[in-house]
């Protein structure tokens, strides 16, 4: 059975069906923009196909025989369904949404910013995002691609680097007044630092890898590194940053890095799509310009989709 579907004569088909619609081998040639012969060809290789004889071929005209007329109306229903199910999909693709898993420091100062050029290109595309902070598995989920922190390894999944994570100190420019902006490093030592909660570790790394002495007192810990970055805006101490997402704080001065030793993480940003299921075109066209504003080749425009 198996087989069989593997080899099924579609384009014989096709011509059958059109030919048996149009009346005629002369009118069906018109319609697909190929030559009455090799209409004729392709019936009889589907003739030959079914071992069934379903058309009477006379010198001027040809005429539908009990099983052609029998087999036309099955085959002619299966290519009406058939160009329904394209034409929806077609539908869905061109207007619909993206369901982006992505995280809340991530779309706040990464995407947000530049979302609406992605919008001012596919103006009938809705991008909507979840910002849940758990392992990512798209099975049994409504997502349909995702930006996340990692090494490039997800289930059932594929993924394109965008860019590596690198850390590096930040705080507001009032703030760092107050320490003569660091022109000292070992300020530092007396400075109130902000972690993370989740991310506590990055200090240590940082000021392992800048060769610094941390202060003493154990400072603010906030829920997210959304808060953190806010506390840090607001001059309430040092946070490590991402510094690829705080570019824009960075450049408006709102944000900046007093120390300027930056390190990477050994993690990367990744857009994951997923395996299980087709890549629709407006993902695939999402996917490419992500890459695109990272610098990066695409995945999908030039190839066939």
């Amino acid at each position: 059975m198996t087989d069989r579907y593997r080899n099924l004569p579609l384009n014989p088909l096709r011509a059958f069906a059109i030919a048996a619609q149009h009346k005629t081998f002369t009118s069906a040639a018109a319609h697909m923009g190929i030559s009455q012969v090799a209409v004729s060809r392709q019936i009889s290789v589907l003739e030959g196909y079914l071992g069934v004889k379903l058309f009477e071929r006379g010198a001027r005209s040809v005429k539908l025989t009990e099983a052609g007329r029998a087999f036309s109306q099955e085959v002619v229903n299966l290519f009406n369904d058939l160009e329904t199910v394209l034409d929806r999909q077609l539908s869905d693709d061109r207007s619909g949404s993206i369901q982006l898993r992505i995280y809340p420091t991530l779309a706040h100062y990464w995407l947000m910013p530049i979302l609406r050029d992605f919008v001012a290109l596919q103006p009938d595309c809705q991008v909507r995002l979840d910002t849940a902070v758990e392992p990512l598995d798209f099975r049994g989920t409504h997502l349909d691609v995702a930006v996340q922190l990692g090494n490039g390894m997800w289930r059932e999944a594929r993924s394109r680097k965008l860019f590596d994570e690198v850390i590096d100190v930040v705080c507001s420019p009032d703030y760092a007044a107050r320490f003569d902006g660091f022109a000292d490093p070992r300020s530092l030592r007396d400075a109130q630092i902000i972690h993370a909660k989740y991310r506590r570790n990055e200090w240590e790394s940082w000021a392992r890898d800048a060769k610094l002495e941390l202060p003493s007192n154990a400072g603010n810990v906030f829920d997210s590194s959304l808060l953190a970055y806010s506390a840090a805006r607001e001059g309430l101490g040092l946070a490590i940053g991402q510094v690829s997402i705080l570019q824009n704080e960075i450049a408006a001065g709102k944000l900046i890095r007093p120390f300027s030793r930056p390190t990477t993480t050994g993690s990367s940003f990744y857009i994951v799509w997923p395996t299980s299921k087709s890549v629709s075109t407006r993902v695939k066209r999402f996917a490419d310009w992500l890459l695109g504003i990272c610098g990066q080749k695409p995945e999908f425009s030039g190839r066939k989709q």
